[in-house]
Formats: C-alpha cells, sequence, structure tokens
C-alpha cells in the first residue's frame, strides 16, 4: 500500500531542524548511518531527491520542503490520535526542574516535541543543578524534577531516587587537538556548589593529580564554550560532548565511574494530573537512553 514512514518523516523533521544526519542523529535516538538510510528509504519512495547534501551541512529541495510541511501535519495527526485512544490527554500547569547535564545538545528540542505530544500542558521549565533541584522539589516549589547523581564504586552518590532515565560515563574532556603544557591541571568546571566539580576535585587529589581553576562558568553551555575554545580540561558526563571538543585520553587522569539520570520519586498524597505527567515525561525523557554518543576526534594527552 503506497504511503509514508511515519519514522521516515519524523527523521526528515529531524535532518531539517538539526541541518545535517549527524546532529539529527540522536534526536531520533539512531545511529548516523540508520538516519542516512532512513533518508535514502523516503527519497525512494517519493521518488525524487529530498536533500541535498554537501559540506556545510544538509538542506532540502523544493520537493523536500514540501514533503516536510506535510510531515508536520501527518505527525502531528498521528500524535493527537495516539493520545486520543491511549487516553493520555493531559491539562494543566506543571513545574519541570531538570539539571543542565541531561543532554545538553538535544534538552531543547526533546522538552518542544515534549510540548507538541502534550499541548494543553502549560510546562514550565528551570535548569538548576542537581542539588537545588532536590531542595526545591522537597519543599515543593517543582512538581517533577530530574536529578544527576555520580557513580563512585559502583554506589550511587547523592539523595537522588526515583526512576532512572539515563546512565552515561563520565570522561575528561578538552578542545580536539588539546595538548596541555606542564604544570598543574588546568580545570574548567561550575561554581563550588555543583556536587560534579566536588566530584572533580576529590577525585583529582585522591590521584594526586595537581590542578587549578583555570575558569567558572555559571552552566553547561559556558563550560562547553571554554573547553572549545582551549582554556583546560574539565569531567563531563559524555552527551556533553560537543563540536569543538573531544574525550581527553591520558595515563595520569583517573578512571571515571558512571552518572545516573532519575526522574525523582512522587511525594505522599501527590495529585493524579501531577502522576501522569511525571510518566508521561519519563517515557519522553527516557527515550534518550537508547541514542548514540556523538563520535569526535580525540584530543592529545598531557
Amino acid at each position: 500500500m503506497p504511503g509514508f514512514d511515519l519514522d521516515q518523516l519524523r527523521t526528515l523533521v529531524a535532518v531539517l531542524d538539526a541541518g545535517s544526519f549527524t546532529a539529527a542523529a540522536p534526536r531520533v535516538f539512531l545511529s548516523q548511518s540508520s538516519v542516512s538510510e532512513q533518508m535514502r528509504k523516503l527519497e525512494e519512495r517519493a521518488g525524487q531527491a529530498l536533500l541535498v547534501r554537501g559540506k556545510h551541512g544538509v538542506t532540502a529541495t523544493p520537493a523536500g520542503e514540501r514533503l516536510r510541511a506535510h510531515a508536520g501535519a501527518i505527525l502531528a495527526l498521528a500524535d493527537e490520535a495516539y493520545r486520543d485512544l491511549r487516553g493520555v490527554a493531559l491539562r494543566g500547569e506543571l513545574r519541570l526542574c531538570i539539571t543542565d547535564y541531561f543532554r545538553p545538545g538535544d534538552l531543547a528540542y526533546m522538552l518542544r516535541r515534549l510540548g507538541e505530544q502534550y499541548p494543553q500542558v502549560g510546562l514550565h521549565v528551570t535548569i538548576m543543578k542537581s542539588g537545588a533541584i532536590e531542595q526545591a522539589y522537597q519543599r515543593g516549589e517543582a512538581d517533577v524534577g530530574v536529578s544527576m547523581v555520580v557513580k563512585e564504586r559502583g554506589v550511587a552518590r547523592g539523595r537522588a531516587q526515583g526512576t532512572l532515565l539515563r546512565r552515561e560515563r563520565l570522561a575528561w574532556m578538552a578542545a580536539e587537538g588539546y595538548c596541555m603544557p606542564g604544570g598543574p591541571l588546568p580545570l574548567l568546571s561550575l561554581p563550588e556548589t555543583c556536587a560534579l566539580r566536588q566530584f572533580t576535585e576529590r577525585v583529582l587529589s585522591r590521584a594526586g593529580v595537581a590542578y587549578s581553576a583555570a575558569h567558572v562558568a555559571s552552566g553547561v553551555a559556558g563550560l562547553q564554550s571554554a573547553l572549545a575554545a582551549g582554556l583546560g580540561v574539565a569531567c563531563l558526563n559524555e552527551s556533553a560532548l560537543a563540536p569543538g571538543i573531544a574525550r581527553l585520553a591520558d595515563a595520569r587522569l583517573p578512571a571515571l565511574p558512571e552518572v545516573e539520570f532519575r526522574i525523582l520519586p512522587p511525594r505522599p498524597g501527590e495529585d493524579e494530573f501531577i502522576e501522569r505527567a511525571r510518566t508521561a515525561i519519563g517515557l519522553a525523557l527516557g527515550q534518550a537512553g537508547h541514542a548514540a554518543t556523538p563520535r569526535t576526534r580525540p584530543a592529545r594527552g598531557l
């Protein structure tokens, strides 16, 4: 029966929104090669070229633009039908607090998709540090919280419990091609209240690695900019890899554990709307656990 595959249409929209197969891959939870294969099959089904591939990314042909417009309407109708038949229509105001370490390159896209799936939910999103999220949640200032904890010696260090969304490894990162001169490790980090900074300094001290605070950023985006600029070295979760940043391998740097991202557990007497919204958010964000980690060239050691 003629027609278009919904997954291929979603991938087309993601590719054109992101501007490349590589950037689109984590958005649709596929590898780059799978994205390329889906677009090849979609063009075969359409009977004409939909994408122009170039050195600076991917753009749409006139036919691709027409199909993109159709895809938006088709996908919205499919989502509406799913919500209707599954009885997941949600209406209300929801305060979501989420750590900025969670998929920083794709978080905005995931939240936009969440808004498209539940258009009648007024979603108020605050990006905070994990400790602040847990405190705000305990005080009743947030309805749903997503926090990060470090697994030291295989045990999650931190107060966060609840539903596991994703596990990632921590990695030492620096600018691509970075070569560190002699002397203390120039450490890039977030403020002293950040639990990951505290862990990083603790693990360096235990390993006897001298370091100095080369730059303190207010958030992960600022830290990524400082890394790409070659200002020093940072310890970050793998999904924080971004253009211009690579893993830094050096025998003198200590091994790093995993982190866990968890959606905080329900509180006693919680409203049914919040309970349902937590489940929906968990399903939407939990899909990110199957995404491929971006591949970048390694930085040189110290």
